[in-house]
């Protein structure tokens, strides 16, 4: 059976259940994600999360699941949104906006807001804009071999990715939380010192256009590795310098690069931890010098290595 037609038996079943009053079980939703979602609501401009999220995958409905989009048919528009040329076939419905101008688009399944859908710009050959909303949006990444993970703990996870993501073949950059022993951590528990997390990214990247190694180096470069209270300014545990290596291999590149240094008559107060759980940080937190046009205050690349 096809993809698409499992697509729309889908949906066919689920229209049906919310016909003959079955009660359907949703995401629970933020204040935010409902005010949009469910009140037909718009994010601020130039904030989403996926808004220059250039991962491989498909975008699914934040409240129901469902799946609306491939990463193939996002492009930057330059409207502040996530923008679609496409969408995967029955998955999204349009329909007059109450404004009388625009035409709304909503999840077929749910009836959750999306956005809205523009014809006519000429911006790619389908010559189609779906204005997507990030918070109505989840994402589901492909099942591929072809890209590798590190994570990185460097001080104030907002200079971290603002410099880790110029990096070619670097496909994405998640700010968060690890090392720590609670589950579900948030900023004001991991700033307490309570939880045990340090700040840190999330890197997945092409290893056919840039090498562990690399980003290890451009690690080092982005941050003083030698400060054992924090980073800067920022003072306390979940501020440290900490690689959290995945394997083997991992561990033997991280070893050799703090070799060179020191060879170099660098001091080096890096951390080598095994990786465990990643947790997301908050939404607000992410692509922050993006969102607010400002620049790293204690994040700026010093050339190391040749």
């Amino acid at each position: 059976m096809s993809r698409i037609l499992l697509l729309m038996l889908s949906i066919v079943a689920i229209i049906y259940l919310n016909t003959m009053g079955v009660a359907m079980e949703y995401n629970r939703l933020t204040p935010e994600e409902e005010r949009v979602i469910v009140h037909r609501g718009t994010e601020r401009p130039f904030t989403g999360r996926f808004l220059s999220h250039k991962e491989s995958g498909t975008y699914t409905c934040r409240r129901c699941g469902a799946e609306l989009y491939r990463s193939d048919d996002k492009f930057d528009s330059g409207c502040g949104w996530p923008s679609f040329d496409d969408e995967i076939k029955g998955a999204v419905t349009r329909k007059p906006d109450p404004d009388g101008q625009r035409v709304e688009i909503v999840c077929t399944a749910c009836n959750g807001h999306l956005g809205h859908v523009f014809k006519g710009e000429g911006l790619t050959d389908k010559n189609t804009r779906h204005c997507v909303n990030s918070v109505s949006l989840d994402f589901v990444p492909a099942a591929s071999k072809s890209t590798s993970a590190a994570v990185f703990a460097a001080g104030c996870f907002w200079g971290v990715e603002h410099l880790m993501k110029k990096a070619p073949g670097v496909i994405s950059v998640k700010s968060g939380y690890i090392g720590g022993h609670t589950d579900n951590p948030d900023y004001n528990s991991v700033c307490s010192g309570k939880t045990g997390h340090l700040e840190a990214v999330e890197v997945v990247f092409d290893p056919s256009q840039i090498s562990f190694a690399d980003l290890t180096r451009l690690f080092f470069e982005i941050h003083d590795f030698s400060q054992t209270d924090g980073q800067g300014p920022d003072i306390g545990e979940q501020y440290k310098s900490a690689i959290f290596v995945a394997d083997a291999e991992q561990r033997r590149v991280t070893q050799e690069i703090i070799k060179q240094l020191r060879e170099m008559d660098y001091k080096v107060a890096t951390e080598i931890r095994e990786a465990t759980k990643f947790w997301p940080a908050e939404a607000y937190h992410q692509n922050y010098y993006e969102k607010t046009g400002k620049n790293p205050y204690c994040h700026i690349r010093k050339k190391i290595f040749k």
